[in-house]
């Protein structure tokens, strides 16, 4: 496959980059923040509103999706673009966040992952072959091969012991989708834990094939910020230079400013969506809680420099009274407002990156 990923800029100021990434539904314009539909669906948004904050591409599971409803049935349906009729760019993970997620519902093998719904009990294995092969039936524009997300707290040994599984699987999935010769984009994802020597070799290992992109992935999993920012910073620099970026999981904008200044340019996270459901939204700074009583009377939008529909339309004071009577409008409006605040903080960066002299 021909680079589909072309450097527009690189600020004189930090590491970051502005990006132009070319998948079979469209454009992507790097740095790029992607909103997470883990069930086919942004929650409480419509896809209407999701593009209209901004969002360029979203994200979807490949292991819920392969329960319910089942790749057959969007294969059926033409993918996952009619299916839920969002017409950008789509990113599967591989399931392999549940291989950490669910370490007790899970048996792992060289030969793949065997799981234990978590809806009905029914057992199901993932290999590297087959969960390539459901994101080939979702369509996908960039897919994800199955990995092992180790635990941040993993000793040394067994994540050597988990790398040794990762590469293998990783190695297997880019020979099978190699060989079906698809516009579809498989990344490689680098695990290595805590352990920068350990990141060392999972690039040195991943970056012998010829994978599209590259992502960092066992990070946001309950390690400190400094931990964090340290594999990041350690890892993403020794990426290829031709080939976006992206770090799995994160969505916090001081996270988001870190990693653009370090050269990543894809992100992803469920956290705009998971904390308006619990009334927190996004503000210059920090966070606002909307239950509280000092926002009862107040007719200020969540942020009066914010372009959202929310912060168009409604006040904190209106926005209260929805979550505290449980009014779902509560959860559409905040999500709107969370997810546009991240999608326009990274659009915001990159044009400042392209700006520059």
């Amino acid at each position: 496959m021909s680079s589909t990923f072309k450097i527009i800029k690189k600020s004189s100021k930090s590491k970051a980059r502005a990006g132009i990434l070319t998948t079979p539904h469209g454009e992507i314009h790097t740095p790029v923040f992607m909103p997470v539909g883990t069930q086919s669906t942004v929650k409480a948004m419509t896809p209407e509103m999701v593009k209209e904050c901004g969002a360029q591409i979203i994200l979807a599971n490949t292991y819920h999706l392969s329960l319910r409803p089942g790749a057959d049935l969007i294969n059926d349906f033409g993918g996952l673009h009619p299916w839920m009729n969002w017409k950008g760019p789509i990113l599967t993970d591989s399931g392999g966040y549940q291989v950490f997620s669910l370490s007790n519902m899970r048996k792992i093998t060289p030969e793949g992952v065997s799981f234990k719904s978590h809806i009905d009990g029914s057992v199901h294995h993932f290999s590297p072959k087959s969960v390539v092969e459901l994101q080939l039936k979702f369509n996908s524009d960039i897919l994800m091969p199955l990995d092992i997300c180790s635990p941040h707290t993993a000793t040394e040994q067994d994540i050597i012991n988990d790398l040794a599984i990762t590469h293998a699987w990783e190695k297997e999935a880019y020979l099978h989708w190699k060989s079906k010769d698809v516009q579809n984009q498989l990344f490689a994802i680098v695990q290595g834990g805590m352990f920068t020597h350990l990141r060392d070799q999972s690039i040195d290992f991943l970056t012998q094939l010829d994978f599209p992109g590259f992502a960092l992935g066992g990070v946001s999993v309950g390690e400190s910020r400094q931990e964090m920012e340290t594999i990041i910073g350690h890892s993403i620099p020794k990426f290829p230079e031709n080939k976006p970026r992206y770090v799995m999981g994160i969505g916090l904008p001081e996270n988001l400013k870190f990693g653009i200044e370090h050269g990543v340019d894809m992100f992803d996270c469920v956290i705009p969506t998971r904390l308006a459901r619990h009334g927190q939204a996004f503000i210059p700074g920090g966070k606002l809680t909307i239950k509280n009583e000092i926002h009862k009377k107040d007719p200020s939008p969540i942020d009066p420099t914010c372009a959202c529909y929310c912060c168009a339309h409604y006040s904190r004071a209106y926005l209260r009274h929805l979550f505290m009577a449980k009014e779902i409008l509560a959860l559409t409006l905040m999500s709107i407002h969370n997810v546009h605040f991240l999608v326009q903080l990274v659009d915001k960066m990159r044009a400042g990156i392209l700006e520059e002299d």
